[in-house]
């Protein structure tokens, strides 16, 4: 699976976690990642590039519950996923996971949402 870098032009703080400002393709796209999902990110062990790689080009989003979606990409026989909502249009990460992906991929190719549109 080839990997895309993302650039992370900067990072602010927020109440509720890190706003990291990332440059996609000449447009700037800011993703706040909460404190919780940060914690998460450090017990599995989860880069913050694979972080937003996942969240911005994913090999599927789904819905989940409370108008929040679920990105998935997989790296080998565990997935990222990355359970995110809007908040005044902006993707706020509530929590991701690495778990088996067996469990949860769907087979790819299913977009309920993209960031990058």
């Amino acid at each position: 699976m080839k990997k895309v870098r993302v650039k992370v032009n900067s990072i602010e703080l927020h109440w509720r976690g890190k706003v990291y400002h990332v440059r996609i393709n000449g447009k700037v796209v800011k993703i706040l990642v909460t404190f919780h999902c940060l914690k998460r990110m450090r017990k599995w062990d989860i880069k913050t590039n694979d972080l937003l790689e996942t969240l911005l080009f994913p090999e599927e989003v789904l819905k989940g519950h409370f108008n929040r979606y679920i990105a998935h990409k997989r790296y080998y026989d565990h997935l990222i996923r990355i359970v995110y909502e809007y908040k005044e249009k902006i993707p706020v990460v509530v929590t991701v996971y690495f778990p088996y992906a067996s469990r949860y991929y769907q087979g790819g190719k299913i977009y309920e949402d993209k960031i990058l549109t």
